[in-house]
């Protein structure tokens, strides 16, 4: 069977009531760690009033999070394969709950960003569920977990964006957080209840050199993408930084590639399987980005515009909720392809359908209903083609290396999401009307957007077809080997 994995000796000692337990466990786990991303969108243009700040230095509200995930979701699903990934899983809730907290009790700038820098490490959370259920499910049962694992990062964004309109319309700010470290002290208290620490591992000595060569990198190259439409893309400031991304990021594929245990395996993520899949996450970054900027914007602009749908907060938030259900909704089927033609033939899929739903929304931007279908045709797209990506990494990888792979794949998602951002961005600022007033993005440039959606899907689809393809009966022997040699050293 394509796309799977040996049952290892600890997955066969649970009964199936109790997988499913871990499965929804971890799943809520998602959902929590997505909606508190989520949760503060609505308030962010309102932050400088709120916290005597300047609009540019509240930005690092979104910022902070966006590079603290980046650098620790590598860095964390490493560590779960070498000291546990359910004791990895549990530090980085208890880091969001601590950095919800810490929000929750500030009425300054400098408070709020470390509170939100520390919810910015859960972002490991996800690909650390992914390869727990590898470690603990039945072969059978893991292309079905994986997709539901990865839809709870549609649900939560679709429940997170109305659901925080609607505290900051009628409560304190604060509250937001507070909502937020609930819900993690809530999944934290169920992870350490019901989800069973896997008993793979990797050990060895963890490469701290190659860690902090990746994060400066990472961080250069993130922070001149993400801010250079802010800072002057000539600027001094960011043409620093991508020299430093430049220069530090192959010394540090170089001294990798001879450590003795690396920080990555850059020989393993080298495999065309791998890069392929890799590649195609980066697509689809770029894809899932340009439709949350697009919709909320096409809603809330005013009518009189002549495109514009002139919506609140609120609505926009439950117009958009049903892309996240969808994704949830489209797991299981996206799971049965997987199950029977392989990943490679799902991330095909997917990628088509991601492309096609961004064409019918260049066309379909008049009404509320034609923006409700085609986004859900793109989450239909997203949904199968998420659930496709670590199918395919632990297709290919040891399974000893499956948190730490799962994790850079994860990592090629969020680069593709802030370049998209960037690039997004660029378009929608030259492609301006005034309107009383104010500039405001055309209906061409909101197109504009949508039609790199459209290249993106057409990219993934591109990578996914080169993907080697496997027999369906085919298992990757490091895999087994690791699975079977750890399980019985047990």
């Amino acid at each position: 069977m394509s796309g799977t994995h040996p049952p290892t000796a600890q997955a066969q000692n649970f009964p199936s009531l109790r997988l499913g337990v871990v499965v929804a466990t971890l799943a809520f786990t998602g959902i929590a760690a997505a909606m508190t991303q989520t949760l503060v969108i609505p308030i962010v243009p309102l932050l400088p009033r709120l916290l005597d700040a300047q609009a540019s230095d509240t930005a690092w509200a979104v910022t902070a999070t966006l590079l603290c995930g980046a650098v620790s979701t590598p860095v964390t699903g490493r560590l779960g394969d070498m000291y546990g990934k359910r004791r990895m899983l549990l530090l980085g809730v208890g880091l969001m709950v601590l950095g919800s907290v810490i929000c929750a009790l500030s009425d300054s700038l400098g408070p709020l960003l470390v509170g939100r820098a520390l919810q910015g490490l859960a972002a490991g959370v996800v690909p650390l569920g992914v390869s727990i259920m590898r470690d603990v499910l039945p072969a059978e049962k893991v292309p079905a977990a994986t997709a539901a694992m990865l839809g709870s990062l549609g649900v939560g964004a679709a429940l997170g964006l109305p659901a925080a309109a609607v505290i900051a319309d009628n409560f304190d700010w604060h509250v937001l957080f507070w909502v937020s470290a609930a819900l993690g002290a809530v999944a934290a208290g169920l992870v350490f209840l019901l989800v069973p620490e896997s008993k793979v591992r990797t050990g060895g000595r963890f490469d701290l050199m190659g860690a902090v060569g990746m994060a400066v990198g990472l961080v250069c190259l993130l922070l001149a993408v993400s801010k250079g439409a802010d800072w002057g893309w000539g600027s001094g400031t960011v043409l620093s930084l991508f020299a430093v991304a430049v220069i530090v990021l192959p010394l540090w594929g170089w001294f990798q590639l001879r450590a003795p245990q690396p920080m990555v395996d850059l020989r393993t993520t080298a495999q065309p399987q791998v890069l392929l899949t890799n590649l195609a996450g980066l697509a689809l970054g770029l894809a899932l980005f340009a439709m949350n900027l697009v919709l909320p914007q096409l809603l809330t602009m005013p009518e009189a515009t002549g495109y514009g749908l002139g919506k609140s907060l609120v609505v926009t938030g439950l117009v958009m909720a049903p892309q996240g259900l969808t994704m949830m909704a489209v797991s299981p089927y996206g799971a049965r392809i997987t199950k029977t033609k392989g990943p490679r033939v799902t991330l095909m899929i997917g990628s088509v359908i991601v492309g096609a739903g961004y064409l019918l929304t260049m066309v379909m931007m008049s009404g509320l209903w034609q923006v409700i279908v085609a986004s859900c045709i793109v989450a239909t797209g997203v949904g199968f083609a998420y659930g496709a990506l670590p199918a395919l990494i632990m297709e290919a990888v040891p399974v000893s290396e499956t948190a730490a792979a799962n994790g850079l794949n994860a990592l090629m998602r969020s680069i593709g999401t802030t370049v998209s951002s960037a690039v997004a961005g660029l378009i929608l600022a030259h492609m301006t009307t005034d309107f009383h007033g104010v500039h405001i993005p055309t209906e061409n440039g909101l197109r504009a957007v949508l039609a790199l959606g459209v290249g993106a899907g057409v990219l993934s689809f591109t990578f996914a077809s080169l993907i080697p393809r496997r027999p369906p009966t085919e298992v990757p022997a490091p895999a087994e080997s690791a699975a079977v040699k750890t399980a019985g050293a047990e």
